[in-house]
């Protein structure tokens, strides 16, 4: 299927990238929270860029580790599930970090965790590789989950 032909305008297949856009958010958000959390409260002195970095690290991490776990379930064996865990989602794992990460940023300073900004990280999270992932599972058939 040609991009230019391409169905945007399928309810199915934006409902399905969304399921995996969330998993894939719930992923990175753990690691990547966890990390910001743990410099935010134990006011270790590590510059912000740092944080950032070790923070969408983490995220990667995490995501990876979740969706592994999920394909595992769905009887994948376990290097099949982490080859598919890195291969189908890894752009949008990092596209996903660097919104989430860059949102914090530009909002907040960078590597500080509030109570408004969570929201906005992962709204902004989950709509930056959404489209990405309805193009890859529509042109390919490509599912994670």
């Amino acid at each position: 299927m040609e991009s230019s032909t391409l169905d945007w305008f399928c309810t199915n297949t934006w409902k399905q990238s969304a399921k995996n856009t969330s998993w894939c958010l719930l992923g990175c958000a753990i690691g990547d929270f966890g990390t910001i959390l743990y410099f935010q409260l134990t006011e270790i002195p590590f510059p912000v860029l740092g944080v950032m970095i070790l923070a969408i690290i983490n995220g990667l991490i995490t995501s990876i580790l979740l969706e592994t776990i999920i394909l595992i379930k769905q009887n994948f064996s376990f290097n099949n599930a982490v080859k598919t865990a890195m291969g189908m989602s890894f752009i949008s794992m990092v596209s996903m970090e660097i919104a989430m990460n860059l949102t914090d940023y530009l909002l907040t300073g960078g590597a500080i965790l509030t109570w408004w900004v969570i929201p906005l990280m992962l709204i902004v999270g989950f709509l930056t590789p959404w489209p990405y992932n309805y193009w890859r599972l529509k042109k390919y058939g490509i599912n994670c989950h």
